[in-house]
């Protein structure tokens, strides 16, 4: 399955690549900017198959209904109820201290309209789990995939935030003006 993704995405698609998933650790979150188009799904799935790595996602619970419900969770996705009021983040983080290996990628924005700020919930999940971030781009312009080394959260909130957002500088995605 790996040589097929890899084949899709790079000879196909033409897509590049610059970084992959690490192999190590073995729990961080992913998180993937912009998402701006129901396109950066099957890409990104295709870019995990091909690194061979599983890396998890929530979605939606309306999602997971039949038909497609059966399909989200072959490939490592997990309902959330958004509706209800509960801490997701401290679920998370319980996921996190419950495996071994856990990835989970998250859109710091929570949608794929345009918003004045991204939610926080990936920091405050990696810090309570005590794992890192990985950024990760689709840039659509270029048609390259932007992967990051881990990145350990510090005390300082303002400048660990800065340094993530710096990553994404100059990245479009499918739809720019969403960004």
């Amino acid at each position: 399955m790996k040589r097929f993704a890899s084949f899709i995405l790079y000879t196909v698609l033409g897509w590049k690549l610059d970084g992959d998933f690490p192999r190590e650790p073995k729990k961080y979150v992913v998180i993937a900017a912009p998402h701006t188009s129901w396109l950066d799904f099957p890409i990104s799935i295709l870019a995990r198959m091909s690194s061979g790595i599983m890396i998890n996602f929530v979605g939606k619970k309306s999602l997971f209904k039949w038909p497609f419900g059966y399909f989200f969770k072959i490939l490592g996705g997990t309902p959330v109820d958004r509706s209800k009021t509960n801490n997701l983040v401290d679920a998370i983080v319980e996921i996190f201290h419950k495996k071994e290996v856990f990835r989970l990628a998250l859109s710091p924005e929570g949608t794929r309209k345009k918003v004045a700020d991204w939610k926080t919930g990936f920091y405050y999940i990696a810090k309570g789990a005590n794992v890192p971030i990985v950024m990760a781009t689709l840039d659509f312009e270029n048609k390259k995939l932007k992967i990051s080394e881990p990145y350990y959260t510090t005390d300082d909130k303002e400048n660990d935030f800065a340094f993530i957002k710096a990553f994404y500088l100059n990245v479009k995605g499918k739809n720019p003006e969403l960004s």
